[in-house]
């Protein structure tokens, strides 16, 4: 898939959390946004920041076509993203774009699960399970209700389930306490997919269900996970974010960041 290096110009900033910001750009030169698979990355220049030198690599949360924007969901983490949460309207944002190999898109019902902010993914990844006719099920979880950011958006594209650590309640919600593993949803085991992003503990266990799930082993690509590891140059070249599979060393970047939880070291 052809990648491109293009700049964007900010037509929204908006803080969501404490760390959480949406990022809503759209081309600098007016020419249509590439296509983008869901579960596909970009990887950002941070401008006039000295303390950072590489690019970060982020997830693309949604592709509105209809407005020709490319939407990013962003935590803080260190100077790199602070410095992105800054930028004002009309700044300009480099992108390496598309990057990476995403979701397998399919029908029957599909549960997309998301820890943190690896419910980032998931909007756009849910937005095109539906456009091939697939039930869209989410299943979020953060430390408390607030931290939970847009659940109007996931919920216009299918059912949402939530749960929080500390036991606090969104409204009009089917929201559990707990990690997403003591959903009762996912306690059941009757979808035809798993989505997952987040973090790799999270991701780990939900993997260890599935595997006591014997009837969904024969699936292919049932399981499907969003790799975070640590990465530099987005292209497989530098080798920092290999990962260990059963068929050896892969570069999350691009042999990834979607595998299939049954081909990894798990």
């Amino acid at each position: 898939m052809k990648k491109y290096i293009s700049d964007f110009k900010v037509v929204e900033n908006s803080r969501l959390t404490e760390r959480l910001f949406l990022l809503k750009l759209e081309p600098a030169d007016g020419t249509q946004i590439q296509e983008i698979h869901a579960g596909q990355f970009v990887e950002v220049r941070v401008d006039d920041e000295p303390k950072v030198f590489l690019r970060r690599p982020i997830s693309v949360h949604r592709v509105d076509k209809e407005k020709n924007q490319l939407w990013l969901l962003v935590q803080i983490a260190g100077n790199g993203t602070r410095k992105l949460s800054e930028l004002s309207t009309s700044d300009k944002l480099n992108l390496v774009y598309p990057l990476g190999n995403g979701f397998t898109l399919s029908k029957g019902k599909i549960l997309l699960i998301g820890g943190g902010v690896g419910i980032a993914p998931l909007l756009e990844t849910g937005a095109a399970l539906k456009e091939v006719g697939a039930e869209v099920f989410f299943l979020l979880g953060a430390r408390t209700a607030t931290d939970l950011v847009e659940l109007n958006l996931y919920q216009q594209i299918g059912t949402v389930y939530v749960t929080t650590e500390d036991g606090s309640r969104i409204e009009g919600l089917d929201c559990q306490k707990g990690f997403v593993t003591n959903h009762s949803v996912l306690q059941s085991g009757k979808f035809d997919g798993l989505k997952i992003c987040g973090p790799m503990p999270m991701m780990k266990s939900v993997a260890s269900l599935v595997k006591d799930w014997t009837e969904m082993q024969s699936k292919e690509r049932f399981c499907e996970v969003s790799l975070e590891n640590k990465m530099a140059c987005g292209l497989g070249v530098c080798l920092c974010c290999v990962e260990d599979t059963k068929e050896g060393h892969k570069c999350v970047c691009s042999e990834g960041p979607v595998f299939d939880v049954k081909d990894l070291k798990w």
